[in-house]
């Protein structure tokens, strides 16, 4: 599929007035985890229900799988797991896949194959015979995200997917939603737990009182910059003259006997073997050096709660801005 998976301009959603979601310019790729970040009642859900066809936009246009999202044929081939999710808890788990696989047009040949195969992945074998309303709160977001999954969708959009679910189940969602995406399905997440949302996504978009803040991968979000943690014995003279000059000194912290700690800020990944030499060179004893994953819940909070480090964050005022 050439399409963007999602791809919106300009979308804006009013009630009674006010506006719910304002100027949402989005692109979603195909095969891409995009997460959709923003705190209560920033517009997440009424972009969802948009892009899924069940609320028509006040203005703006909306594009999903290179079709409109109210036409039959285009959500056919999408997925979905609301976080408020009410199934019918006298079906069994299996009872309920075919109903809902029977909605999305899979005939009764297929249904016999996949409602097995969904079932497994899902963590939920040998377990669909039972009836949903057994199933604990946990067991029946597996049994939604079977139900999303069912149809093979191109495009599944999971709203708090691991919230009922204990550490493995998290993991075991992390696993199936990076198997989708090997597949070419594009995955529209959204997530509180930022931790989740930081290692699955290949790009993120924060979005506060339905306008969005800020939007790309997290070295973007981070203006390039590449926080490096560079750990020896001691700092021989000359030693951070040298490092000042492969990246941005930040921080040094020669408080440990026998220990120092020194932090760069690198424009360039390939600085960091030459900043291991010149350690070497120095006759100083490297213990560690370890690139730093760019913080997401710090970004988030720094965005959406305008705290005062937001304003002397450089790496996020140099980030890529969406069109709002």
């Amino acid at each position: 599929m050439d399409a963007p998976a999602i791809e919106t301009h300009d979308l804006r959603k009013e009630y009674r007035g006010r506006a719910v979601v304002d100027g949402l310019t989005l692109v979603v790729q195909p095969g891409e985890v995009f997460g959709f970040l923003g705190p209560n009642g920033a517009g997440k859900s009424t972009t969802v229900k948009m892009l899924l066809g069940l609320v028509l936009p006040t203005a703006g246009t909306v594009r999903v799988l290179g079709g409109s999202p109210a036409n039959p044929a285009v959500r056919a081939r999408l997925g979905f797991l609301p976080e408020q999710f009410r199934f019918q808890t006298w079906m069994t788990g299996q009872e309920f896949l075919r109903f809902h696989g029977r909605l999305a047009g899979l005939n009764a040949g297929e249904l016999r194959t996949r409602i097995p195969e969904v079932l497994e992945v899902v963590g939920l074998g040998g377990r669909g015979h039972e009836v949903l309303g057994g199933y604990s709160k946990g067991m029946l977001q597996r049994a939604g995200l079977a139900g999303a999954i069912l149809a093979r969708p191109q495009l599944v959009f999971l709203d708090e997917p691991t919230s009922a679910l204990d550490p493995i189940g998290r993991v075991e969602v992390r696993e199936i939603i990076e198997r989708l995406r090997s597949q070419g399905v594009a995955v529209f997440l959204n997530s509180h737990l930022l931790s989740e949302v930081e290692q699955v996504c290949d790009r993120v978009a924060f979005v506060k009182a339905g306008r969005v803040l800020r939007q790309g991968t997290m070295r973007e979000l981070m203006g390039g910059v590449l926080p490096l943690d560079v750990r020896v014995d001691t700092l021989p003279p000359g030693l951070l003259d040298t490092l000042s000059r492969l990246g941005e000194l930040r921080h040094t912290d020669t408080n440990t006997p026998g220990r120092a700690s020194v932090e760069l800020w690198l424009q360039r990944e390939d600085a960091i073997p030459a900043i291991a030499r010149a350690v070497l060179d120095s006759g100083a004893q490297l213990y560690a050096l370890t690139p730093r994953r760019p913080d997401l819940e710090t970004m988030f909070l720094d965005l959406i709660e305008d705290t005062p480090e937001a304003s002397r964050r450089p790496q996020l005022q140099n980030g890529q801005a969406a069109r709002a």
